[in-house]
């Protein structure tokens, strides 16, 4: 499973690198899709909304290829990919398996970093803990 992840890591990042960075420098033309996905990406592109989905897309790319802060970019991708799949769902069936494919690899990249996420998954918060949040045993500062 290790080398899943490894090999998920690796083409999660070449993707999101290469398809971030073609946001800025559009070495891959594109061409514009039709109906009301066009619509809906001509006023993401006019607000410039995907200068930030596509900065995003490229730190988490970049992240992910050097095998740093892989739990930051698992997070950074996470509402991405659910744009992207809602996107393609919804509007332009055509892009479908691609983003389908990158989600399975978000999967198995999560899988790998999970424990990093292990305090979001409890269903009480444990305030029994001795990093409590209680002001009044502060230490003070002697002067």
């Amino acid at each position: 499973m290790r080398t899943a992840s490894v090999v998920a890591r690796y083409l999660a990042g070449v993707i999101f690198l290469v398809f971030g960075l073609n946001g800025f420098l559009n070495f891959i033309p594109l061409p514009p899709p039709g109906g009301v996905a066009g619509q809906f990406m001509g006023v993401l592109y006019v607000s410039h909304y995907l200068w930030v989905i596509f900065a995003f897309q490229v730190i988490a790319g970049v992240l992910l290829l050097v095998n740093r802060y892989v739990p930051l970019a698992v997070a950074v991708l996470a509402p991405i990919i659910v744009n992207i799949l809602t996107f393609h769902v919804s509007m332009a069936r055509s892009g479908l398996p691609l983003a389908l494919f990158v989600a399975v690899l978000w999967g198995l990249i999560f899988v790998d970093v999970r424990q990093a996420f292990a305090g979001l998954f409890q269903s009480r918060l444990d305030r029994s803990s001795n990093r409590s949040r209680d002001l009044t045993n502060v230490p003070v500062r002697a002067s």
